[in-house]
């Protein structure tokens, strides 16, 4: 059989030369000549799989869906095997078991499916991406394949597990309880539930006579479980034990971090508790590190804003500020742009708290007040490295923001957060904070204001027809509507019935040109700089909502709920 060399060769995908090049790397490489050839970009992987697909005959698969996955024949294979050979068996088909797989040459593995299979009379491969094949297994044992939160609550009832009440116990019983294997169990289920449900934090909420779970999801919280008052502490104190923070302190708020591995992803937890009346009130911010950021196209900026914000990022010096309240996406924007030009020839590093993804190729720097590592004293040291880029994580304080700016004055692009309404009142707070006007307005290039909506649930999505009330209210009129008809979700299983999945972005861009520039050096008002940036072309944060509800990408009480008066 020929190679896939060979085969791409003769497909025109590749030349002579790069063949031969990617040949000799091979040689010193325990790589597949096709992972080399991807890896070195030459070609995509989709490239190889479509060139296989029409040489051997055999379908191509773009996308696996949770209902192609065949459950009867998964317990029956290794995890470990399937992972390492990105292999998947598919519902079977006239007799025939389909496995997807990323490599159709390599034979082996599909000979021992068949006989892990008990000797299933034929295995027929499907070319699909490893990505993909990696993502379904994923789903597969990260859905629904052990015993639910609110099951294992149940199973606690008719244990022998005895949990006194109240907040007397000794440490050695705390600690005794969180070890037991039910209580494992149900704070692991709660993890895996919120991962499997897409939510970014878990809240553990003491109640007088219970303890409350809830998950955010796409930013709203949601009821998830409710436990009996009696598991409260054995479940915080499993928490605590898993961060590493001290059982036996009640009184004070603490700060841990877990790091758990779940199939193929790296899962970062960060814990904050605090001392409540009916006990210790649990937040865990879960991250997965293992998922790819957003690219700037990604992030939902209309292409004339994207196109300002290219230009920006491009710029040799001078400071770009990104605001909005906590969860609005802000470090998320920075890293896309930090990505976007992180080239060989710049020398970037950052100054962060926490460290939310590595970057590779920047050098990141984790704030660590306790030992006098803060904000300031971390770019101070920056300084002295020699950047081209600096980030720092949050402007809090005077003496971070003078150095920001004496950075850019002095050659530097820096990239920082505020946590302000929008654009414009970026500027009055640096100048309430101490910064001098002028200095603001000379180092200080443009400033971005940003927030998160949800999306429609493109699986129930239905049109409606709008009062002009709600138009209105958002800046629209009937007239504006394609059809007289807008978009919003109608509730399924998918999105949990919110009608929402997923989140986008909407932006506020404020260029500092000439006149923004005076009006700073002259102590404007922050109202009357959004008025004058409006006058020459600035779209509100509700505008673009605005477009976006029109785009059928939103709908009007998302954009209202995260947005507020222009001017009130």
């Amino acid at each position: 059989m020929e190679s896939i060399g060979t085969i791409l060769l003769k497909n025109g995908a590749l030349t002579e030369e790069e063949l031969e090049e990617a040949i000799g790397l091979q040689t010193m490489s325990d790589k597949s000549l096709d992972q080399i050839l991807v890896q070195q970009g030459k070609v995509k992987e989709t490239q190889i799989l479509r060139a296989l697909s029409t040489k051997l005959n055999i379908p191509y698969m773009e996308h696996i869906g949770d209902d192609d996955i065949d459950r009867e024949a998964m317990p029956g294979l290794p995890l470990s095997f399937l992972k390492r050979h990105r292999l998947l068996p598919l519902k079977k088909e006239k007799g025939a078991v389909p496995v997807a797989t990323c490599d159709p040459l390599n034979l082996h593995p599909l000979d021992d499916i068949r006989l892990l299979l008990l000797g299933e009379p034929e295995i027929r491969p499907i070319a699909a991406r490893g990505d993909e094949i990696l993502g379904a297994i994923n789903r597969y044992y990260g859905s629904g394949q052990t015993d639910t939160a609110e099951e294992i609550i149940q199973e606690l009832g008719k244990s022998d597990l005895k949990i006194t009440e109240g907040l007397g116990e000794e440490v050695e019983d705390l600690l005794d309880m969180a070890r037991k294997p039910p209580i494992i169990k149900l704070v692991n289920s709660l993890i895996l539930q919120a991962l499997k449900e897409r939510a970014s934090d878990i809240h553990l909420e003491p109640r007088e006579k219970d303890l409350r779970v809830r998950y955010r999801i796409d930013g709203v919280l949601y009821d998830r479980l409710t436990s009996p008052k009696q598991y409260q502490a054995a479940i915080i104190s499993r928490v605590k034990v898993m961060s590493s923070l001290n059982i036996a302190e009640r009184r004070l708020p603490q700060d841990g971090r877990i790091s758990i591995k779940i199939v193929d992803r790296d899962i970062d937890i960060r814990v904050s508790v605090v001392p409540t009346f009916f006990g210790e009130r649990v937040v865990m911010r879960l991250l997965d590190k293992s998922a790819a950021f957003f690219k700037l196209e990604d992030l939902g900026l209309q292409p004339d804003k994207l196109k300002a914000l290219l230009k920006l990022i491009h710029t040799s010096h001078g400071i770009i500020l990104v605001t909005g309240p906590t969860g609005s996406g802000k470090t998320t924007t920075l890293y896309s742009a930090l990505d976007r030009i992180n080239t060989p020839d710049k020398n970037i590093i950052t100054v962060e708290d926490p460290i939310e993804y590595q970057l590779e190729g920047i050098g990141q720097i984790q704030v660590k007040p306790k030992i006098g590592l803060t904000f300031a004293n971390g770019l101070r040291s920056i300084v002295r490295q020699d950047p081209d880029i600096i980030m720092v994580g949050e402007v809090r304080d005077l003496e971070t923001a003078e150095i920001a700016i004496h950075a850019s004055l002095t050659g530097h692009l820096v990239f920082s957060t505020l946590h302000t309404n929008d654009a414009a009142g970026a500027i009055t707070r640096l100048q309430d904070i101490g910064i001098e006007p002028y200095l603001v307005s000379s180092s200080v290039i443009a400033v971005m204001a940003q927030r998160l909506v949800r999306t429609i649930c493109p699986r129930c999505k239905e049109s409606y027809r709008p009062s002009a009330q709600s138009l209105s209210e958002i800046g629209l009129e009937p007239s504006d509507l394609a059809e007289g008809a807008l978009w919003r979700g109608k509730g399924c299983p998918y999105c949990l019935n919110s009608g929402y999945r997923g989140r986008t972005g909407i932006f506020e861009v404020l260029l500092m040109d000439e006149d923004v520039r005076s009006l700073v050096s002259a102590k404007t008002d922050s109202n009357i700089i959004k008025r004058k940036s409006i006058s020459k072309g600035m779209a509100t944060l509700r505008d673009d909502g605005a477009t976006k509800v029109l785009a059928g990408i939103t709908t009007i009480e998302e954009v209202l709920r995260v947005t507020q008066d222009e001017f009130g």
